[in-house]
């Protein structure tokens, strides 16, 4: 378990990178669960899970049906 615990956080904090450096911006959509799960050799849960901490950080927000998309706000001027 401290594996796939270690690697949701790996991952949401590369996305944290990717915002606060301004390579992702408001309203950018994130890439889906499922290419996340596959390019970081993760499952679904542990992506879902990094998507959470990103929303409990107030960096994401998720719309039903159309994906996860940078907040405003984040990333650097």
């Amino acid at each position: 378990m401290p594996y796939e615990q270690a690697e949701y956080r790996r991952i949401a904090d590369l996305i944290t990178e990717l915002i606060r450096s301004g390579k992702l911006t408001a309203h950018d959509k994130l890439p889906s669960a499922a290419e996340l799960s596959e390019e970081h050799h993760v499952s679904l849960a542990t992506v879902n899970r990094s998507f959470g901490l990103l929303h409990d950080r107030g960096l994401v927000y998720g719309r039903q049906g159309k994906g996860v998309f940078v907040a405003e706000g984040q990333a650097r001027s």
